[in-house]
């Protein structure tokens, strides 16, 4: 890890992999405990270098119950690593570049929520 990742910027959080027996080395360190979701972060740290060694890896789910999402993708998935999907599983196509998780006026109609 740099000693400055500039993508991350100075309010940016990152959330840490920290084993309970290294909690305190983490802490001294600057690093806070977010007891919400139950995971070790910093904050506007300019230099994460101390931290690297608890910087979890690109296929870890570090932060909102990762555990649960990992137990799942590990069920859909056979030994060649491709996801398999469900019976009655219907692929909707996309409609506009809009997040997911909004709903604009163009995807309006085939949107699955209507609490918008």
């Amino acid at each position: 890890m740099a000693a400055r990742n500039p993508r991350l910027g100075s309010k940016m959080r990152l959330n840490l992999k920290v084993p309970f027996a290294e909690k305190d080395q983490a802490k001294k360190l600057g690093a806070r405990w977010d007891a919400g979701r139950k995971i070790w972060y910093v904050e506007g740290k300019d230099d994460l270098a101390p931290f690297s060694r608890w910087s979890p890896t690109p296929h870890d789910a570090s932060a909102d119950d990762g555990r649960a999402q990992k137990s799942v993708s590990a069920k859909n998935q056979d030994s060649s690593g491709k996801v398999q999907v469900g019976s009655r599983y219907v692929e909707h196509p996309r409609v506009c570049d809009c997040p997911p998780w909004e709903v604009c006026d163009k995807c309006r109609a085939t949107a699955l929520s209507s609490r918008v």
